[in-house]
């Protein structure tokens, strides 16, 4: 089939791309002159592993195409995706629309023959019928169908996601776009992905609520952990013991400093400003938003508190600047929360990430970026582990230590290592709703 994807951009590249690895015909549209000339000559915009090879691949098989020619490649497709943001609009908190508006009213105008217009995009409930009436008011004799299809990929592992989903939600009750759909996502019958219909407003909240429920789960953990330090537990037994019941399941049970990223910060608010206009309070989905801001912002006195009380003059060594491993996606990342409070508190902060160096410059302002983990640690009073990327997994403490001032101080915010190992190295330590260890006391 022929499919357009309206936004190269993360959702809309990756997307077009595992459709056309499926043997579609696809064309990203983007209004982005530069990014589209780059996706042309090869450069991929965006940091996502094996993302470059399906690209080239399918460029060069002929099934992929990028263009700002969003006239032609509306007119000639099967099903156009509408795969532009959805960020949240300042003041407010709600999705911001309008970059789906105008892409409605561009496809609108370029509509030939029958066409499925499917939103991609994470939209609040009730944004297919208005995508509907603007296409109509536009083009009364148009010949189109609008459909739901919401997106389910994890950064840094969003090819997986799409080629091998646990579902596939699509939103319509009409049975050609039913058809067009199942005919579009017919190569991952093999796999037996469930193809989930429903009404368009269902899948719509399917989205949202999956995103707020698995921010729930995250929220719940990280407040165990607080619990944990308070009692002497250990919160990852504890999330072990949970995850074992198959009802609870072991997946977002990992304390740390808070969620970040591009959708569930903004989700979880669109949900609650959807919630509160329509009358119905979302006090969980409320509370984990709230909670989740300031449990990012305490991680700034976590690392004050290991250091004495103070970082007057100290400096401070951030591993990992990204919102999660295998992605150079900055957004809500939980090292903007906490370098600037430190950096306010008179630290001087050093700073590195394997793929958010160049997105992180602009965003952090008197940061020391260097080069690799133990450049990083040079002269550092603290090691603050921010994002789990695998490379910082097995670090040379040894190393480290060597390279850190006296009495190094490791602050790890993702429990990535063992205590007793840490502390045998000579560091003092400190973890996530883990126990407080005595110097020389042995804990596995």
């Amino acid at each position: 089939m022929r499919l357009t994807m309206i936004g190269a951009g993360y959702v809309g590249l990756v997307s077009g791309a595992c459709f056309a690895d499926f043997g579609h015909v696809v064309t990203c549209v983007d209004t982005d002159e530069n990014r589209i000339r780059a996706l042309e000559k090869g450069d991929i915009p965006i940091y996502e592993p094996g993302l470059d090879h399906i690209v080239a691949t399918n460029v060069a098989e002929g099934r992929l195409f990028f263009t700002t020619d969003l006239d032609r490649a509306v007119a000639e497709a099967d099903a156009v995706f509408i795969a532009v943001g959805t960020p949240s609009r300042r003041g407010d908190g709600h999705a911001d629309l309008s970059y789906v508006d105008a892409a409605s009213r561009e496809i609108a105008k370029a509509l030939r023959g029958f066409t499925v217009i499917v939103t991609k995009s994470t939209v609040p409930v009730g944004t297919g019928d208005k995508i509907e009436a603007a296409v109509r008011a536009e083009r009364p004799d148009a010949d189109f169908v609008v459909v739901s299809n919401p997106e389910f990929m994890r950064e840094g592992a969003a090819i997986e996601d799409f080629k091998r989903p646990n579902r596939i939600v699509v939103g319509t009750t009409d049975s050609r776009g039913r058809d067009v759909m199942s005919e579009i996502y017919r190569p991952l019958y093999l796999n037996q992905a469930p193809l989930l219909f429903t009404d368009r407003r269902s899948a719509e909240l399917i989205k949202y609520a999956s995103n707020a429920f698995l921010a729930t789960k995250i929220t719940f953990i990280n407040e165990m952990a607080d619990l944990c330090e308070k009692l002497g537990a250990d919160v990852q037994d504890i999330a072990r013991g949970m995850g074992l019941d198959n009802r609870i399941g072991p997946k977002f049970l990992h304390a740390g400093p808070g969620f970040g990223g591009s959708c569930f910060p903004k989700d979880t608010l669109a949900l609650i400003r959807t919630a509160e206009e329509a009358g119905a309070g979302l006090r969980i989905v409320t509370m984990v938003n709230e909670i989740n801001e300031a449990r990012k912002t305490s991680m700034a006195q976590r690392v004050i508190d290991a250091l004495g009380g103070s970082v007057e003059q100290k400096t401070v060594a951030i591993l990992g600047l990204t919102f999660k491993p295998n992605t150079d996606d900055m957004r809500e990342a939980p090292s903007l929360a906490l370098i600037p409070p430190l950096q306010k508190a008179g630290a001087q902060i050093r700073a590195f990430d394997p793929q958010g160096m160049d997105q992180a410059a602009p965003l952090l302002p008197n940061v020391m970026l260097t080069h690799d983990p133990y450049e990083c640690a040079a002269g550092a009073d603290v090691l603050v582990l921010v994002t789990e990327w695998e490379s910082f997994r097995a670090l040379d403490l040894e190393r480290i230590k060597v390279a850190m001032n006296p009495d190094p101080v490791l602050v790890d915010l993702r429990n990535i290592y063992p205590p007793a190992e840490v502390q045998a190295h000579g560091f003092a330590y400190q973890s996530i709703g883990r126990p407080l260890l005595d110097r020389g006391e042995s804990v596995p």
